[in-house]
């Protein structure tokens, strides 16, 4: 299912008292009234205009913080705080000085690590260094300045973790090994493939979160970018927000959009330490269950904002799922 609602459930049926003369799916009230300015847009682009503009005038009256985000933001607060504390009974159980760390100091120079052991030549990691540098010239040139321009169109929301938007060389190596030593990928391919060498992360009020992301979703195509994937996971148990994947045209470069509340937000950084260890395998099968169950505690306690499920995944067609 694509990532844009279906056109006919944003219009009421013929014989709702809220459908107006223009509803009709022929065209405007004007034309048909004689005046000549027949609607020359799509059904689709209408649809998109309506809720940016719908978005603009809802945005004075949304931010006024409601009685019930005051009451879960603080209770929030009171779980965060045990959600810490049980963190840090965690690493008073599991040290992480005592955890044995890869040995990253071998390799000829030049060479980089990927997971484990696994050691990128020279050759190729010059190479890999080399589209990381152009990654972050498309950051820099194109991607940012458009995504300050989307962020300047609603103040209700706000970009949050800006200064990680560039993902480590380390951390992309890691992710690229497998497909350069065995899938037989060229280095600049393999970075390309990386979704998230560039992310960003919106995060918005519980009562502002729906109609934020899709007009936000409609500004980002403004922009130029194409949609390429989205993951709806407001239903999960150890993770909640929603993921996109775009891709800026002129070049082909992917980069990564989160929609986040700031308490999912939060969620998300409280839980990233205990991702790292069950992504990364550095604990046994016993650990992993302590690490999941706290992961779905932490998850748990986040609130749903309303409609936030009913957002549907995407792919873009003809796009693998990598």
């Amino acid at each position: 299912m694509g990532a844009d609602r279906p056109d006919d459930a944003d219009m009421p049926p013929d014989d709702h008292p809220d459908r107006r003369d223009d509803q009709d799916g022929t065209g405007d009230h004007a034309a048909r009234a004689g005046n000549g300015n027949a609607e020359t847009r799509t059904r689709q682009e209408y649809y998109s205009h309506l809720r940016v503009t719908v978005s603009r005038e809802e945005a004075a009256v949304a931010r006024q913080v409601t009685a019930e985000e005051q009451a879960a933001g603080e209770k929030w607060q009171e779980k965060e705080a045990e959600s810490r504390w049980m963190w840090s009974e965690y690493q008073r159980k599991w040290p992480p000085a005592e955890r044995p760390s890869a040995d990253r100091s071998t390799g000829p120079p030049g060479s980089r690590h990927g997971d484990g052991d696994k050691l990128l030549e020279a050759a190729e990691n010059g190479r890999v260094e080399a589209e990381c540098d152009r990654i972050a010239e498309r950051e820099k040139e194109r991607i940012t300045p458009a995504m300050r321009a989307v962020e300047s169109q609603d103040p209700d929301r706000h970009l949050v973790g800006f200064e990680r938007r560039l993902k480590g060389h380390d951390r992309i190596t890691q992710k690229i090994y497998v497909m350069i030593k065995e899938s037989g990928f060229s280095p600049e391919n393999a970075v390309s493939y990386v979704p998230d060498a560039i992310r960003f992360t919106f995060a918005y009020r519980e009562a502002r979160y729906t109609q934020g992301v899709w007009t936000d979703i409609e500004r980002l195509k403004g922009e130029g970018f194409r949609l390429h994937a989205l993951k709806n996971s407001w239903s999960h148990d150890q993770y909640k927000g929603i993921n996109s994947q775009w891709i800026e045209p002129d070049t082909g470069q992917r980069f990564e959009v989160q929609f986040h509340t700031r308490i999912s937000f939060e969620a998300k950084q409280l839980t990233h330490p205990a991702y790292e260890l069950l992504r990364t395998k550095q604990a046994d099968v016993f650990e992993e269950l302590v690490l999941e169950a706290f992961q779905k505690k932490v998850t748990a306690d986040v609130p749903v904002p309303p409609g936030a499920t009913d957002i549907p995944d995407y792919l873009e067609r003809g796009a693998d799922a990598r």
